[in-house]
């Protein structure tokens, strides 16, 4: 068994039913973050830790995604006659990223099912496992990092994000032990979607896996468990729990930046972020998105004016007696005595 991972496997069979209507025909890895797919940014960043041998998992209904790897010779030539050769390098960049392979996932079990249908492919050696909703920031390399303890360690490795108490029981949850080094921790127990009051830590499993072949063993003996799926945290469970030659399993904390497009909130965000960041759109994003946030931010309220002070009272009076006021006034001076007189 070699200990250098060099194949990828990246589960893409789901329905992705919270985009409902929108991937009723098409592949949710293929909806749109910016100008590139989903699933492009993870295949990409497959490539870039130097795993270039990289396998689907799909389902039905997931031809696209297998398009969107190939040749579209048609779109090709019709590049080079317009000249347009910025967008000819894109289409060609998606092409030859990698030497993309596809197995059908079939009844769909759960995650622990779909890596194993990887194991004809992967044989005797560890390989990275990266889900298709989530996005690595590629200014914060994650799956590197990954890498690099694997093979100093010879060990399964799982990517961590500590994330608040109320939010861990939509994760997988670590019990961990602190190692020498900052970002690694030893994981002694693994907890699928606890309650807060049973989570071992607030450290969740995130969508990044390097994995030693043993896991294939443990998934086929792993009993389907909720909704009758295999699941991959309880393979790793059994794996943090075996003997030493397992190499055990290790985390690594990953601090940095993390979207979840199958999330639909975290979608919208992950475009906005990724998009602000870019040379060509963040330049006339970012103005517009702190003009946009002043539009709809609340406006403040109104301190109630001081009171002042009560004018003197004035009394109305009628037209008729307004009149006659100055008559009055005229004849009271002609009575006057006149000085000297």
């Amino acid at each position: 068994m070699t200990s250098y991972v060099t194949k990828a496997v990246i589960p893409a069979a789901g329905l992705g039913t919270r985009f409902l209507p929108a991937t009723k025909a098409m592949p949710k890895e293929m909806l749109p973050v910016v100008d590139k797919p989903a699933i492009q940014y993870v295949v990409e960043e497959a490539v870039s830790s130097g795993l270039h041998d990289v396998l689907l998992i799909t389902g039905r209904n997931k031809n696209a995604l297998e398009n969107h790897f190939d040749r579209n010779t048609e779109l090709e030539d019709t590049l080079v006659r317009k000249g347009d050769t910025d967008k000819l390098q894109k289409v060609s960049h998606s092409t030859s990223l990698a030497d993309m392979h596809y197995v059908r996932q079939g009844d769909p079990k759960g995650l622990g099912h779909a890596v194993l249908r990887a194991k004809m492919h992967i044989g005797h050696e560890p390989f990275a496992v990266l889900l298709g909703d989530d996005i690595i920031d590629e200014r914060d390399p994650l799956l590197a990092r990954m890498l690099e303890v694997q093979h100093a360690l010879n060990t399964t490795v799982v990517a961590l994000m500590e994330v608040p108490p109320e939010s861990i029981h939509l994760y997988g949850a670590a019990a961990v032990v602190e190692t020498d080094e900052d970002d690694v921790v030893r994981i002694t127990g693994l907890v699928e979607k606890p309650s807060r009051e049973n989570a071992p830590s607030n450290y969740a499993v995130i969508g990044r896996y390097v994995l030693r072949p043993e896991i294939f063993d443990i998934l086929e003996k792993t009993e389907p468990g909720k909704g009758g799926e295999i699941q991959l945290t309880d393979a790793l469970e059994g794996l943090a729990t075996a003997p030493a030659w397992t190499g055990g399993v290790h985390g690594v904390i990953f601090r940095g930046r993390r979207y979840d497009t199958g999330d639909r909130l975290d979608y919208i965000k992950a475009i906005v972020q990724l998009a602000s960041a870019r040379d060509d759109l963040g330049p006339g994003l970012v103005p517009w998105l702190r003009e946009f946030a002043d539009s709809i931010a609340p406006s403040a309220p109104v301190e109630p004016a001081a009171p002042s002070a009560p004018a003197p009272s004035v009394p109305v009076l009628p037209a008729a007696a307004k009149a006659a006021k100055p008559a009055a006034a005229k004849r009271e001076r002609e009575l006057l005595p006149v000085a000297g007189a």
